[in-house]
């Protein structure tokens, strides 16, 4: 039995290590936490683009990752920030600017999952998920 503890940290490895092997795209086991994560991503132009696959069981997320003519990720780098051992969270006023604004934090909020700009700019704090650079 090899139970995954955090979720999203499995997610963000998945894409790191599909990154790392210049793949073009990366299947992840599929939830309502993971599919907006993958849709912030694509909004913030991250990812190329994502389908949902229904498998009868829980359902896969395929990930289609961006990468230039060079072969340059659109992603360069992942981090996971609050984690089950040790949630970390923040107040509006306190919201992380990533890669001196060159990335985004992606934070659960009362409203919804966001990015760091958006939860400063409509002023809520919450759990800081992840970095994305």
């Amino acid at each position: 039995m090899s139970g995954v503890t955090d979720p999203i940290a499995d997610y963000l490895a998945r894409v790191r290590n599909a990154i790392i092997a210049r793949k073009r795209r990366v299947d992840v086991p599929a939830s309502n936490l993971k599919r907006d994560i993958t849709r912030l991503l694509k909004d913030e132009g991250y990812i190329y683009d994502y389908i949902n696959i229904e498998d009868g069981k829980q359902g896969i997320i395929r990930i289609f990752l961006k990468f230039d003519r060079n072969q340059v990720p659109a992603i360069t780098g992942l981090k996971r920030v609050s984690r089950p051992g040790l949630r970390q969270y923040v107040g509006s006023n306190e919201i992380p600017r990533v890669r001196n604004g060159l990335g985004i934090a992606v934070i659960s909020t009362s409203s919804g999952l966001m990015t760091g700009h958006r939860a400063k700019k409509e002023k809520v704090g919450g759990e800081v998920l992840c970095y994305v650079w």
